[in-house]
């Protein structure tokens, strides 16, 4: 996805073994589409070179506000003012301290101090050693600058360049380009609580047999991302699938739709919005063998009972706080044939204010999709893109609904 194109990122570099994740995470704001522009502390070039970050960016590097090819010789000017966003990654202890102060000795924290606040932002990425990071003056000037009205990303727990092992990593470089992607998403469901549900379920028949469908769960994740993108809370019910959570948010796995219906409603008090986007199971058999179920060649076939699940959409739906308003529900339907009618059909059955449609054997396992919104107006088709992109706009359709 191309979704930082025309964006100018200026990307600075402090001292910092974790600048070699910097690299890769150049790498990905030129792949999302962005322009970016390196300026390095003398530290960081101990830690990466000059020619690397050149390369990777496609731009000269800038290390000092003496910079002759500057015309009017302000480096720390004119980068600020061209930039979309400023993202300091990594920001080590140090660099901190000196924005905290308000220093202007190097060209990183000049650009930081005289970039137009209102306009650019401020985005830091810590690193450091884990005691360094939990110091109480890193905290102060964590608090200091966040109020001066940087945003610091947080950092990551594990194994350090020091040996030791604790708070204090530089975030990884996908996390990083999230984080960039995500502050430039409106916020049009800031302090909202969204629950989604995504993927199959999985009925068993014996220990190692089971119903399931084709769902690979991506527009589901697809949909937590973007409601996380877009300011909210985020609770994802996923069933079995091998997707990672989305960053931000909350996530219970489940298997069987049962366990999916109880996970919903312990979590659904909590909510504005419910996205049924999962793909459950209408059966599960009535009894579920301890043992395998062998066969002893006689040909003879097994005799299955089903009952029918739960219907987890309806039953939310039908609740008190969905009829009073206060929860708004989505409903998924995964159609082989004659979408409209049966999205139509299903939307008024589930007792939902909005039901989106697809083909499943065009999106299961895809990455790309085509939605049909139905409600109680008509029909809208969202063309086929791929899922972020769907989950977008759909979100965007969520938050004007709820107005």
């Amino acid at each position: 996805m191309n979704d930082l194109s025309g964006k100018h990122v200026v990307l600075g570099l402090s001292g910092g073994i974790a600048c070699y994740k910097a690299a890769e995470f150049c790498r990905g704001l030129i792949k999302a589409g962005a322009s970016v522009q390196v300026v390095m502390t003398e530290s960081a070039t101990r830690f990466i070179t000059v020619a690397t970050m050149q390369a990777l960016s496609n731009r000269p590097v800038v290390l000092s506000q003496w910079d002759e090819r500057q015309p009017n010789h302000m480096p720390h000017i004119n980068l600020g003012r061209e930039a979309d966003v400023v993202v300091v990654a990594p920001a080590s202890a140090d660099f901190m301290a000196r924005l905290a102060q308000g220093r202007a000795d190097d060209l990183l924290s000049l650009l930081c101090l005289a970039r137009p606040i209102e306009r650019v932002p401020l985005l830091l990425a810590p690193a450091m050693n884990r005691e360094m990071w939990a110091h109480p003056a890193t905290q102060r000037n964590v608090a200091q600058v966040q109020a001066d009205g940087a945003v610091v990303l947080g950092v990551g727990a594990g194994d350090q360049a020091c040996g030791e092992t604790g708070d204090g990593r530089m975030l990884e470089p996908d996390e990083l380009l999230y984080e960039v992607q995500r502050h430039f998403q409106p916020k049009t469901l800031a302090g909202r609580h969204v629950l989604v549900t995504a993927g199959p379920t999985f009925e068993a028949i014996d220990p190692v047999r089971g119903l399931t469908n084709l769902s690979s769960g991506k527009m589901g994740f697809a949909i937590a991302r973007a409601a996380h993108e877009a300011g909210a809370e985020v609770s994802l019910v996923a069933g079995p699938v091998g997707l990672p959570t989305p960053r931000g948010v909350r996530r219970i796995d489940v298997r069987s739709a049962l366990e999916m219906q109880a996970a919903v409603l312990a979590a659904v008090p909590q909510a504005d919005v419910f996205v049924s986007a999962a793909a459950v199971a209408d059966w599960r058999p009535a009894t579920a063998a301890d043992q395998k179920i062998k066969k002893d060649g006689s040909g003879a076939v097994p005799t299955l009972a089903f009952v029918e699940n739960p219907d987890i959409l309806a039953g939310v739906a039908a609740s008190g706080r969905a009829r009073s308003g206060d929860l708004y529900c989505v409903g998924f339907a995964a159609e082989s044939h004659d979408l409209l009618a049966h999205a139509q059909a299903k939307r008024e059955r589930k007792g939902v204010p909005l039901l989106v449609g697809n083909i499943g054997p065009d999106t299961f396992g895809r990455d790309d999709n085509a939605l049909l919104l139905v409600d109680a107006r008509g029909s809208t088709e969202l063309p086929r893109a791929d899922k972020l992109s769907l989950a977008r706009q759909l979100v965007t359709e969520i938050a004007r609904r709820l107005g």
